[in-house]
């Protein structure tokens, strides 16, 4: 006696555990991304069309709207920020200092941060701008 078995080979295409996939992903990367946080200093510098760029080691200080400085990226007072400069400038005097004002800052607060870094020693500086016309 032979038996003979009816299989037939099923042909169809189950998008339902697809789209429970897609959906599981779509939730976790959704989750996830508002927990990155960037951090840095907020700082909109001003546009130039002949802006260059530069890769030499720097000191950069960056003054902000709100007239907070920053000195490679850490926090001082402007009383503090000669003394700051001239300690980095112990180790290599010859360093480019690279001054990242906002653009709605006024003249005389950034003249103010370049006479406080020539006083600590600094003889080479860069203004800061981002491309654009």
């Amino acid at each position: 006696m032979e038996f003979r078995a009816n299989r037939k080979l099923i042909v169809t295409f189950s998008a339902i555990s697809l789209t429970d996939i897609v959906l599981l992903l779509l939730i976790f990367f959704l989750l996830s991304s508002s927990y990155v946080v960037q951090p840095g200093i907020r700082v909109e510098l001003p546009k130039a069309v002949s802006a260059e760029t530069s890769t030499e080691p720097r000191v950069v200080i960056t003054v902000t709207r709100e007239q907070e400085i920053f000195l490679n990226g850490r926090r001082v007072l402007l009383a503090d920020l000669g003394a700051e400069v001239r300690k980095l400038l112990a180790q290599q005097p010859d360093q480019l200092v690279v001054i990242q004002a906002d653009r709605d800052l006024t003249l005389a607060r950034t003249i103010e941060v370049v006479d406080m870094a020539k006083m600590a020693g600094a003889n080479r500086f860069l203004i800061a701008t981002r491309p654009g016309v």
